[in-house]
């Protein structure tokens, strides 16, 4: 079977057909490719099994379990403050409960099914707070650019009590697995006898960097809260509690 071809499409770029379903937004990737693993997509009327099949996105027609596909469904954008325990994945290998769980029976505003969302970057299995989730894949890509996405804001508690000195160090960097470790900013919130909580701001993404950080100077994180991705803050959302973004707080995010 032939890559389908349409009037005006012969020099438009062809995408692999698992990519094109993801990057609408109604699936992951590996679904996709078990969709049509499993013959449920159609194109132009042909069961296509290959995952990679070229085509041109919106010049020819896909359906999926016979449903024929219109357009793009509904770009959906929310806030999840992650509980601390949930582990940022669709499925996890090891049974841990996922940041999904916080979505069982929910739906959108007018009972709309929330349907296909992806995390729009992560935070680990014992860090919480603000993580955002959609199933518009360009704008995730802006969110977590590492040279043009948002700061993230963090507070973390740590134990130790850092002076001005190791705070500045913080800033300055490390060098830690090959990798140069740094905050765009630290400064010290409040502090008890034996430790501390502190505001870090990174405006870059690398596994987590705070924790290593830390680390390199023999300090141990208690607690990890992102607070606030760009302008976009956690607030008063309660724990393993979501809300949709309004239109201009997905728009502030895209520009980064």
């Amino acid at each position: 079977m032939r890559p389908p071809r349409k009037a005006g499409a012969r020099s438009a770029p062809r995408h692999g057909l698992a990519r094109v379903l993801s990057k609408r937004g109604l699936c992951s990737r590996s679904e996709a490719a078990k969709w049509i693993a499993e013959g449920r997509v159609r194109v132009e009327g042909r069961v296509v099994r290959d995952p990679e099949f070229p085509i041109v996105d919106g010049a020819a027609r896909i359906a999926v379990d016979d449903r024929e596909l219109d357009a793009p469904p509904r770009r959906i954008y929310l806030a999840l403050n992650k509980p601390r325990g949930l582990v940022t994945t669709a499925r996890d290998e090891q049974g841990r409960d996922t940041v999904y769980r916080c979505f069982d029976g929910a739906s959108l505003d007018g009972g709309e099914d929330i349907g296909w969302i992806a995390p729009v970057g992560r935070l680990d299995k014992a860090s919480e707070g603000l993580l955002l989730f959609s199933n518009d894949p360009k704008w995730a890509a802006r969110i977590t650019d590492p040279l043009s996405g948002p700061d993230k804001t963090y507070h973390v508690q740590v134990d130790a009590i850092p002076d001005v000195v190791l705070l500045a160090r913080l800033v300055d960097g490390v060098e830690a697995d090959g990798e140069r470790l740094s905050a765009k900013s630290a400064v010290l919130l409040r502090a008890g006898a034996k430790n501390a909580w502190l505001e870090i701001v990174l405006d870059e993404g690398r596994n987590r960097q705070i924790r290593r950080l830390l680390a390199a100077f023999d300090i141990k994180v208690l607690r990890l809260v992102r607070v606030a991705i760009g302008e976009l803050k956690l607030g008063e959302l309660a724990k393993g509690q979501w809300r949709e973004l309004s239109a201009a707080e997905v728009a502030a995010l895209g520009r980064g």
